[in-house]
């Protein structure tokens, strides 16, 4: 049996995520730990979801497979930006 994901929660998380990140900083997603420094902070990544599942235009809350899968897609994004930023540094 196939899933059906809500694709507009993901575009709407993508604009969250894009709007935080132009605000905040990738800065703003990590976790403040010496020992783990490039370490996502799993309720910011959530924050996001939260977020765009309000904005979005669908009458109820998304389905939670949707809501994984979204939440998925945004933790790939984010660790995308932290490797790049840690190659710029140098690390």
């Amino acid at each position: 049996m196939a899933d059906i994901i809500d694709l507009s929660l993901v575009a709407n998380a993508r604009r969250t995520l894009e709007k935080l990140l132009d605000t905040r900083g990738i800065n703003y997603f990590l976790k403040v730990d010496a020992r783990q420094p490039f370490r996502l902070d799993p309720t910011r990544v959530d924050l996001v979801i939260r977020t765009a599942a309000k904005l979005g235009k669908s009458a109820g809350t998304p389905a939670p497979k949707a809501y994984e899968h979204a939440r998925k897609l945004i933790r790939r994004e984010l660790i995308r930006r932290v490797v790049g930023e840690m190659l710029q540094v140098g690390l």
